[in-house]
C-alpha cells in the first residue's frame, strides 16, 4: 500500500491533490445520458462539471439553465456542462481555469469506447497533478444487452475496468434474466460491484465521493457523521481511461425524487467507524483483500496507521482504492465511512475493530516510526 507521490500543481489555483473525476462508460442507450441529468439536477450544494461530446444530447432541463456559451452551459445550481471538442485535456483546463471552483468532474465516454484511454488521459498527462481519478462507472442496459456484447472488446473493457457496474432498466426484465446477466458480468470481472437501477436513479454518494462524510444528507441512518471535507488523494492503479464521447438517447427525465425517499427501501446505508487508536496496516490490508463484502460500493476515511507518522486519506470505489498521505494537524484518530446495500453493520464494525491496536508508544518501543 504505497502512497501516491504528489508533485506541485501548476500555478493555477487548484486543490492541492486534484479535482476528483468520475468516468461514465456504457453502450449506446444504456442510460448514461439519464445518469448525467440525474447528477446535474441533484447536486445538493456541490458544483459539478459534466464533460460530454455534445450537450444537445443531454436535454438539460431549460428551467435550470442560466446561460449558454459556445461550448458551456451553466446551471442555476452552480453546475456546468461542457463539450469536449476533440480534446479532453483542453476541456478539463477550461473547467479548472474557471473562477468559480468546481467540486467534481464527470466525463462521459462514447458508447463504443474502451474507457482505458480516457483514464490514461488523467493518469498519464499533465492532468495527473491537477485531477484525481476517483471512479469508473459502467452503465449496462439490462433490457437490451445481448450475450454477443460480451464478445465485444469494448464492452468487455467497460466491464473489466468499471469500479462499479450500474445494471440499469432492471424494471424491464425478470429476476431470472437479471441473475443470468449478473453471472455473465461476474465472469468478465470476478467480484464486480453491481448496483441494480431503474432510469439510472442511483444515490449519488455511491458514484461520486465528494462529501462522503456528510452521508446523513443521503442516508437514513442512526450513525453519527463527521463533516470533513478532505478531498485529498491520488490514485495507484494503472488502469484508467480516456475519452470518447457519445450520446445515448435515453431521455426519461425523471426529475427528481430526493434520494432519501427511496434509499431506505433499497437497503442503502452508511456505516461510520471512529477510533482514537491506530490501525495495523497488514490487518487493514487483510480486511480490504479478504473481508470487504461486495455490497460495499464506496468508502472514505482519514486513517492513522501504527506504522506511519502520517495522516492517510483513504478512498475506495468498487475494489480500487487510493491512499494518500499528509501531515497530521491536531489529534491522531481514525474516521472511516463505508456505504453500501444491505450491510451487516455489526460484522463490519467487528472486523474493523480487529484492525485496531494500541499505539506503539503505549507498548514501549514497538516498530512504529
Amino acid at each position: 500500500m504505497q502512497s501516491a507521490v504528489t508533485s506541485e500543481s501548476q500555478a493555477m489555483d487548484v486543490p492541492k491533490k486534484g479535482l476528483p473525476v468520475t468516468i461514465i462508460t456504457g453502450f449506446l442507450g444504456s442510460g448514461k445520458t439519464t445518469l448525467l441529468n440525474h447528477i446535474l439536477t441533484n447536486q445538493q450544494g456541490l458544483k459539478t462539471a459534466v464533460l460530454v461530446n455534445e450537450f444537445g444530447e443531454i436535454g438539460i432541463d431549460n428551467e435550470l439553465i442560466v446561460s449558454t456559451g459556445e461550448d458551456m452551459v451553466e446551471l442555476n445550481n452552480g453546475c456546468i456542462c461542457c463539450t469536449i471538442n476533440n480534446d479532453l485535456v483542453d476541456a478539463v483546463y477550461r473547467v479548472l481555469e474557471r473562477q468559480e471552483k468546481i467540486d467534481y468532474l464527470v466525463v462521459e465516454t462514447t458508447g463504443l469506447a474502451d474507457p482505458l484511454p480516457v483514464a490514461l488521459s488523467f493518469l498519464g498527462t499533465e492532468l495527473r497533478d491537477m485531477t484525481r481519478l476517483d471512479s469508473i462507472i459502467t452503465v449496462v442496459d439490462a433490457a437490451n444487452y445481448s450475450l454477443d456484447l460480451f464478445n465485444s472488446e469494448a464492452a468487455h473493457s467497460q466491464i473489466a475496468y468499471g469500479d462499479v457496474i450500474l445494471l440499469n432498466k432492471t424494471d424491464l426484465v425478470s429476476e431470472k434474466e437479471l441473475e443470468v446477466l449478473e453471472a455473465k458480468i461476474q465472469e468478465v470481472k470476478e467480484g464486480a460491484r453491481i448496483i441494480r437501477t431503474t432510469r439510472s436513479q442511483v444515490p449519488l454518494p455511491l458514484i461520486l465521493s465528494v462529501g462522503l462524510f456528510e452521508t446523513d444528507k443521503y442516508f437514513d441512518t442512526k450513525e453519527d457523521h463527521d463533516h470533513d471535507h478532505d478531498h485529498h488523494d491520488h490514485d495507484h492503479h494503472d488502469h484508467d481511461h480516456d475519452h470518447h464521447h457519445d450520446h445515448d438517447h435515453d431521455h426519461h427525465h425523471d426529475h427528481d425524487h430526493h434520494h432519501s425517499d427511496h434509499l431506505e427501501n433499497d437497503g442503502f446505508t452508511s456505516l461510520s467507524f471512529q477510533s482514537d487508536k491506530p490501525f495495523v496496516i497488514r490487518k487493514f490490508q487483510y480486511f480490504l483483500d479478504n473481508q470487504l463484502p461486495e455490497n460495499v460500493f464506496r468508502a472514505k476515511g482519514i486513517m492513522w496507521f501504527d506504522e506511519s507518522p502520517k495522516r492517510h486519506i483513504f478512498h475506495l470505489c468498487g475494489k480500487r482504492f487510493t491512499l494518500d498521505d499528509e501531515e497530521w494537524k491536531g489529534e491522531k484518530k481514525n474516521q472511516l465511512v463505508l456505504i453500501g446495500q444491505n450491510l451487516d453493520h455489526d460484522k463490519l464494525r467487528k472486523q474493523l475493530e480487529n484492525c485496531v491496536c494500541l499505539p506503539s508508544n503505549a507498548r514501549g518501543k514497538g516498530f512504529g516510526k
